[in-house]
């Protein structure tokens, strides 16, 4: 069995940011990066399954070219390689499909059993990578998972749904899920594992050898903090007279 794990490395989260000089991104010079958490979870249930089934775990992302901290994390728990396809494209806030395309050409040359990734990324937020990439690869799919067992041929799958209701599914192999947090908990790398991973492959595929028609979907115009403002109204008078007061100022916001 052979296991992809779709990871990404985003800021740490004690990082202070700051927009870059055009306005239109932000300036990630001297930002401190980190492993996704949603990805810790999924690269922890394609380890589970490598324990139980002897599978191949690959990890692969897209970034540039400094983009290394999320495969070397995985690659020190226990994934046996990794792929970084290199962009600049993906450096800044680099939106789904665009970031589906090219992990789709890559993945497809894999021709993995199972493709996971985490729910969505700490940074952005999108949450569609993985469905999108279930879509360019043609494979079956499930979303937030928080039980997963497979027998080689089949998966089954426990999905979380609203309100406290769950759903249980069956899918055939190759299939593509997207792992929800805290599923399991997510083992953190040994000094031999740090160490084993430095001799182990990291395949660099610059995004202009794939045969990918990459561009992105969405572009960022401005971005930029929202205003702090301090501002309040005392309201004054009797109970019944600051009600009324009160219920004007709603109306003028447009709340009721």
């Amino acid at each position: 069995m052979k296991i992809v794990v779709c990871m990404k490395q985003t800021p740490s989260k004690d990082s202070i940011l700051r927009t870059s000089a055009d306005g239109a991104g932000l300036d990630l010079s001297q930002t401190e990066f980190e492993t996704n958490e949603p990805d810790s979870y999924a690269l922890e249930e394609a380890l589970r399954l490598k324990d139980e089934h002897s599978a191949e775990v690959v990890a692969i992302t897209a970034g540039a070219a400094n983009t290394t901290t999320a495969i070397r994390d995985a690659l020190a728990k226990g994934a046996d390689r990794g792929i970084l396809i290199e962009d600049d494209l993906f450096a800044g806030v680099a939106e789904p499909l665009a970031t589906a395309t090219a992990l789709a050409v890559a993945i497809r040359k894999e021709s993995p059993d199972l493709v996971l990734t985490g729910l969505q990324s700490d940074d952005v937020g999108f949450g569609q990578t993985g469905v999108v990439l279930a879509e360019l690869l043609g494979l079956p799919h499930a979303t937030l998972i928080v039980e997963l067992r497979t027998d080689g041929a089949t998966l089954d799958v426990k999905r979380e749904l609203e309100a406290g209701w769950f759903q249980r599914l069956q899918l055939p192999l190759p299939a593509l899920l997207t792992i929800q947090s805290g599923i399991n908990k997510p083992r953190y790398a040994t000094l031999m594992g740090i160490k084993k991973a430095k001799k182990k492959p990291l395949d660099r595929l610059p995004l202009g050898e794939l045969d990918a028609a990459v561009s992105p979907g969405l572009v960022v115009q401005r971005l930029y903090a929202p205003t702090k403002q301090k501002t309040g109204t005392l309201l004054t008078g009797t109970p019944a007279e600051q009600a009324a007061q009160l219920l004007t100022k709603l109306r003028e916001a447009k709340v009721l």
